[in-house]
C-alpha cells in the first residue's frame, strides 16, 4: 500500500478535492471546509457523526511564537495592542489557521468580560499591526521565522513547536492565559473511496487516530489527542495549562462564516489595506 499526501491551506485543499483531487480522506483545519466538500456530494451528509467526538480526533490551541528571549515582553492578548508590536498571521479569508487566530483574539476579549464592541476594537487594532497577510499557515511561518518579519506569530500549538525546532533556538512559544480550542475534523471522501474500492482502509486509517497507538503518534506531533488523560507531548512533558473556549463561544461555524468572514463581514470592515496601511 502507498500513501500519497497533499498539504496546503485548509480552504485550498477543500477546493482541490471538490475540483477533482482523488483524496480518500480529508483532515482539514476547520469544519466549514469539510462541509463544503460534503455539500458537493463527495462526502455523505452524516460525516460528522461517523467517528467519535464529532469526527475530531485531536485538538490544538492558538498560541504565540516570539523571538528568543521574548524581547517585547509579550505574555497575553492585551500585550499585542501595546507599543510597537508587529503581528504575523494568515489571512482568515483563505486560511483555517487564520480564521482560528482571528476568533481566538475576538473570543479572548469576550471570555475576559469584554463586549462585542470591545472585541471588534481589539481585533481591529491587531490587524492594523499586521504587515503581511499570507494565504496559508506555512507561508505565514516563513514570513515570521525565515524572513524575520514581525514580533509575534499567531499559530496553532502544533505548528508553533515545529516552527521553534526549525528555528534552531531563535524562537520560543508563549501561552496566553486563554485561547480558542482548535478542532480539526476528519472525513472519508465517500464518492472517491467507493469508486476506488478503498473504503475499508480509509475508515481504518481515521479510526486509528482514536486508538492508544494513534493518540501517542498524535501527541508526538504536538496535537492534543481527544479523550481523557492525553499522553505526554513529544518532549515527555505534560500539556501546558491554558483556559480554552470553543467555536460556540463566538457563535458557531455557520454564524461565524457569515458574520466575520463573509463578503462585507466584520473582517472586511476592519482590514483595509488600501487605507494607508
Amino acid at each position: 500500500m502507498s500513501i500519497k499526501q497533499s498539504h496546503a491551506a485548509s480552504g485550498s485543499q477543500a477546493r482541490a478535492v471538490i475540483d477533482g483531487l482523488e483524496a480518500d480522506v480529508v483532515t482539514l483545519a476547520v469544519w466549514p471546509d469539510v462541509e463544503a466538500v460534503a455539500k458537493t456530494g463527495l462526502v455523505r451528509a452524516d460525516w460528522q457523526k461517523r467517528f467519535e467526538n464529532d469526527s475530531v480526533p485531536y485538538h490544538s490551541v492558538v498560541v504565540f511564537v516570539v523571538r528568543k528571549g521574548n524581547p517585547k515582553g509579550i505574555k497575553d492578548w492585551p500585550d499585542l495592542a501595546k507599543g510597537e508590536i508587529s503581528i504575523v498571521t494568515p489571512n482568515p479569508k483563505t486560511s483555517g489557521n487564520g480564521k482560528y487566530s482571528f476568533l481566538a483574539a475576538w473570543g479572548a476579549v469576550l471570555a475576559g468580560g469584554g463586549s462585542a464592541d470591545d472585541a471588534k476594537a481589539f481585533v481591529t487594532e491587531l490587524y492594523k499591526r499586521t504587515p503581511v497577510l499570507d494565504t496559508g499557515a506555512r507561508a505565514a511561518t516563513a514570513t515570521f521565522s525565515q524572513k524575520g518579519i514581525g514580533d509575534v506569530h499567531l499559530t496553532f500549538e502544533n505548528e508553533a513547536h515545529l516552527e521553534v525546532v526549525e528555528s534552531k533556538g531563535s524562537l520560543e512559544i508563549v501561552y496566553p492565559r486563554r485561547s480558542i480550542r482548535v478542532d480539526p475534523p476528519v472525513a472519508v471522501v465517500d464518492a472517491n473511496v467507493d469508486r476506488k474500492g478503498t473504503r475499508h482502509v480509509a475508515e481504518a486509517y481515521l479510526g486509528f487516530l482514536y486508538t492508544p497507538e494513534g493518540r501517542a503518534i498524535v501527541a508526538k506531533h504536538h496535537y492534543r489527542p481527544w479523550g481523557s488523560a492525553p499522553p505526554p507531548s513529544a518532549d515527555g512533558a505534560t500539556w501546558p495549562a491554558i483556559e480554552t473556549f470553543d467555536i460556540t463561544a463566538v457563535g458557531g461555524w455557520e454564524a461565524v462564516m457569515k458574520t466575520f468572514f463573509g463578503e462585507g463581514g466584520v473582517f472586511d470592515s476592519i482590514y483595509l489595506p488600501e487605507a494607508g496601511r
